[in-house]
């Protein structure tokens, strides 16, 4: 399923995309009483925007080398909208079920990949320029980030992309960093926040709500599961009637979720678990929405939103 998520709010997403704006949820004393403004997570529209930005400055680097680039922007604004743990956007539901067809389209837009395309077709000598201008090559450098839970991960970085980075954040190094500290804060609490009492008691009003419905399911991955089995299942031939199956399901799906509340709980209890890890990462993600944040702001004079 298109980024079907075991967790919610892909379990610490409400980090990095904004799924939990705005949902106070009791932190520890010290998180509640810090009189310090927090910069807010990007919206996945923003972050989008910034990633299209990306692109297109890396086209104008790639092409005032000589090379042709092509930006990547095959999907409207809804059909990239991320499908999270909590769907409760009903209209959306019934337009696009959980995203399956968005997906495939997807998948078709990759393998088509002109970039790919337009590389394989130069000489050997012009495709390692190529590589090059884009990335670096051996000339690269390389950057690591610890991981919350131990470990490092790295990036090499280099020609048109580190440029095109370094425009949007200033400092490639350190959105590298944050972005892995921020993404890995998942491991440090993500298990106890999926046996929450307040968040299982939401999940089994959901479950309910959809027993009634016809849709007897524990839990919003469970729906999706079963759906992406039916649709693999039917196959081509039965593709339609697969499709209206998935959305009959993510319908019901996103009205329970609306009913019960379901996000604002797991919104709220994301946010509980996420200020208790303020006093050892609160920097690390403070840090990366401010950087994310002047992303957009020069995203914006870069490239237009999506249709």
């Amino acid at each position: 399923m298109r980024r079907a998520l075991v967790s919610l709010c892909t379990v610490v997403a409400a980090v990095t995309t904004g799924c939990a704006d705005g949902g106070g949820g009791g932190g520890d004393g010290r998180a509640q009483q810090d009189p310090r403004p927090r910069p807010p997570a990007l919206t996945w529209q923003q972050e989008l925007r910034v990633a299209d930005a990306q692109q297109r400055l890396t086209r104008q680097c790639m092409n005032r080398q000589g090379f042709t680039y092509r930006e990547d922007r095959g999907l409207t604004l809804q059909e990239s909208r991320p499908v999270r743990y909590v769907q409760d956007d009903v209209a959306w539901a019934r337009t696009h079920g959980y995203g399956g067809r968005i997906e495939a389209k997807s998948l078709r837009v990759h393998e088509r990949n002109p970039n790919g395309t337009y590389r394989q077709s130069l000489s050997a000598t012009r495709r390692a320029a190529f590589d090059t201008a884009l990335d670096g090559g051996d000339d690269a450098k390389t950057l690591r980030a610890p991981l919350p839970v131990g470990g490092e991960i790295r990036k090499r970085l280099g020609g048109c992309t580190e440029e095109a980075e370094r425009t949007l954040y200033g400092d490639p190094a350190t959105w590298f960093r944050t972005s892995k500290t921020v993404s890995g804060l998942n491991a440090l609490y993500g298990e106890k926040l999926m046996k929450d009492r307040q968040l299982t008691s939401a999940v089994e009003a959901w479950a309910r709500c959809m027993k009634q419905a016809g849709q007897p399911y524990k839990d919003p991955q469970a729906a999706r599961e079963a759906v992406r089995v039916r649709t693999g299942r039917l196959g081509e031939a039965r593709a339609d009637e697969a499709f209206a199956a998935e959305r009959k399901t993510a319908v019901a799906d996103a009205t329970c979720a609306r009913e019960t509340s379901l996000r604002a709980v797991a919104t709220a209890r994301e946010t509980y678990y996420l200020d208790r890890l303020r006093d050892r990462f609160g920097k690390d993600i403070d840090t990366h929405r401010h950087l994310g944040q002047r992303a957009y702001d020069r995203a914006v004079r870069i490239v237009p939103e999506r249709d």
